[in-house]
């Protein structure tokens, strides 16, 4: 390990260190001519949280950064994280990182009543009716390469599924269970305009998975999956041969890019780490469309499925719909930059990133020509982020490091150099996933990037065995000062990915638009509020209001189905009410004109108050009504 020193755009020499002085990787060798990396991965997992870290008097101060946000003001974007294991979407403001929201997405999650009212619980039991999801990559839906505030879609990395959330309410609107993916581990909008969300699957399995094949992994397989946006419907599938990673989509609706490993066909850690390479996945889409529509295709599951592998013969020719493009072992992701000039794919086993010219795709005949550079980054690269002044930013997971490069001095420079690195920042500890803002968009903001540590050992209070994680504000609006860390955050475990989307692209509503919803409105009409019986059937549409709800009694009979449908009719924002029956496992959260109705079997006879759980006026106490439930005998 050396000290160097490195250049950046305006040729002013920029302190770096600890570049890797290893050998460079040549681009465009066959796959049995590149080194082998597989002894790196045990070498991540013993240094990872304990490499040796840049000396912070090396590195510009924070002080004159001004990342406050004062009691009333508002921050300048929204950036949406994943929850990880929480089955969410946390919701952050930056530059202040204070948590807004928590937007429920896999989980039931009682303060929004989600999962609880009839609408949400059929929505994930319809998706599977798992008990839990991995949220990981959240990607904001754009139309000409810019966000337009309509839509979000994230992936469950645990369960093979993939979801939509309303940004006017700040909600999840539909989930679909993808039948030919085991884990679903990235997800991404086809750009420049959201017509298609990908969903990447990564665990082969035999296709249909069925109990054939059991014992043949080379008949294992799996899949990248297309939906439309809206209306949220699974298009189709190309099944590919090695395990699928992270993706990203160009930027002219062309080609869609992932990582991928386990090129060798292997189930166990030696034999998906023996090949010398594994490849960058492109799928050229128009390509794949024609193909759907020329019906090229096997439907399993009810789903159509082209065949993308290596041998497949709509890969064959001179318009293959599937390119796999060769780059070190055990890549992990691959983001596209703004311009849309280039894919980068991360070595994570290898310590370069390798640059791939996407239009160079077309042209040559074989794919490996369009590698035109491969930086030498440092330890474990992850994932790559931009701030649209030709600087690229590149977490490093085993030298707790995130890098700043030049990505047209990288292309300029010899394949395998250190020189395009401009600085290293040490981060704390083990980086993931980092975003910049507005980065996956064709015009990043270039002020702030958010970097996602796996790990914070002594940064934060002890509170016991399991740690929170950290996520770190860097600004780097000012390239002569360079990446400047400004906030350590804490994060419950285990989020992973995240999109930073400028304030003034969102309108989010503050109160309901009863047309918007399923459920008709319930006002204080007479004739719209009653209790109606149909044999063992009970049905209750009521209003609630400051203090009270329309019926101050709802008498049952021991073994009814009811169902209470209820109209929060104020007008006020954020003058929340529920229907909370806890003996019954009810929480049905109402927010202002928004109605919702919620069914269960009443089982138990007895008294059993129903009260507002959200404290919403002096007589929050008194507001509430009493369920009877009389003896079947």
């Amino acid at each position: 390990m050396t000290d160097t020193h490195a250049s950046d755009t305006n040729g002013r020499s920029t302190e770096t260190t600890a570049v890797d002085d290893r050998d460079p990787l040549f681009a465009r060798i066959p796959r049995r001519d590149f080194m082998k990396a597989g002894a790196a991965a045990g070498a991540m997992s013993s240094l990872a949280g304990c490499t040796g870290l840049l000396d912070s008097d090396d590195m510009p101060a924070a002080a004159d950064v001004d990342a406050s946000v004062p009691p009333g003001e508002l921050d300048d974007y929204y950036a949406f994280l994943s929850g990880g294991h929480s089955g969410d979407i946390r919701v952050y403001g930056v530059p202040s990182m204070r948590q807004i929201m928590r937007i429920p997405v896999f989980n039931v999650e009682s303060a929004r009543g989600y999962g609880f009212d009839d609408e949400t619980h059929d929505m994930l039991q319809d998706a599977g009716g798992y008990t839990w999801g991995d949220t990981h990559h959240p990607r904001v839906s754009q139309t000409d390469n810019e966000y337009d505030g309509e839509w979000l879609f994230v992936n469950d990395k645990a369960n093979g599924r993939m979801a939509r959330v309303d940004l006017e309410y700040f909600e999840t609107d539909a989930i679909i269970d993808l039948p030919n993916q085991q884990g679903t581990h990235g997800a991404c909008a086809l750009m420049p305009d959201t017509r298609l969300i990908f969903g990447v699957g990564e665990l082969r399995v035999p296709i249909p998975n069925d109990g054939r094949d059991l014992e043949d992994p080379s008949e294992y397989g799996s899949t990248l999956s297309a939906m439309s946006a809206d209306p949220f419907d699974h298009e189709w599938d190309v099944r590919v041969d090695c395990n699928l990673d992270n993706g990203d989509s160009g930027k002219n609706g062309e080609w869609f890019f992932t990582t991928s490993y386990n090129s060798e066909e292997g189930v166990t850690e030696a034999e998906m780490t023996a090949a010398d390479t594994d490849y960058v996945v492109a799928f050229n889409i128009p390509r794949i469309e024609a193909a759907v529509d020329a019906g090229e295709y096997e439907t399993i599951n009810g789903v159509p499925v082209v065949d993308g592998t290596e041998d497949s013969p709509l890969n064959t020719g001179s318009e293959p719909l599937v390119r796999y493009i060769d780059v070190p072992t055990n890549p992990h992701g691959v983001s596209v930059t703004p311009d849309g000039q280039y894919a980068i794919a991360s070595g994570k086993l290898d310590p370069t990133c390798t640059i791939i010219e996407i239009d160079q795709l077309t042209e040559v005949d074989d794919p490996n020509d369009a590698i035109v550079g491969r930086v030498n980054v440092g330890n474990g690269p992850l994932h790559t982020a931009y701030d649209g002044r030709g600087h690229a930013y590149t977490t490093l997971f085993v030298d707790s490091e995130v890098v700043k490069w030049d990505i047209d001095a990288a292309v300029e420079a010899e394949m395998g150099s250190a020189d395009p690195v401009i600085q290293k920042h040490e981060v704390h500890y083990s980086p993931g996933h980092l975003i910049a803002a507005e980065s996956y968009t064709g015009d990043p903001q270039g002020d702030w990037l958010i970097v996602l540590n796996k790990l914070s050992k002594d940064r934060f209070l002890p509170v016991g065995p399991v740690f929170p994680e950290n996520d770190q504000l860097f600004y780097i609006g000012d390239d002569d000062a360079g990446m400047e860390l400004v906030k350590d955050t804490p994060a419950y475990p285990e989020p992973h990915d995240a999109s930073i989307v400028r304030a003034d692209r969102l309108d989010p509503a503050s109160v309901y638009d009863p047309d918007d919803l399923t459920l008709d409105f319930i006002s204080t009409d007479d004739e719209d509020n009653f209790i109606e019986r149909d044999g063992d059937r009970v049905h209750v549409e009521m209003h609630s209001q400051r203090n009270y709800f329309s019926f101050e009694d709802i008498a049952v009979q021991e073994g009814d189905a009811v169902t209470i449908r209820t109209t929060n009719i104020e007008q006020t924002e954020d003058m929340l009410h529920s229907v909370a029956i806890p003996e019954y496992d009810i929480n049905v959260k109402i927010a202002p004109q928004e109605t919702r109705e919620v069914t269960f079997t009443a089982d138990k006879p007895g008294v059993y108050w129903i009260y507002c759980a959200f404290f919403c006026s002096a007589l929050h106490l008194e507001m509430r009504s009493r369920l009877l439930v009389e003896p079947a005998d």
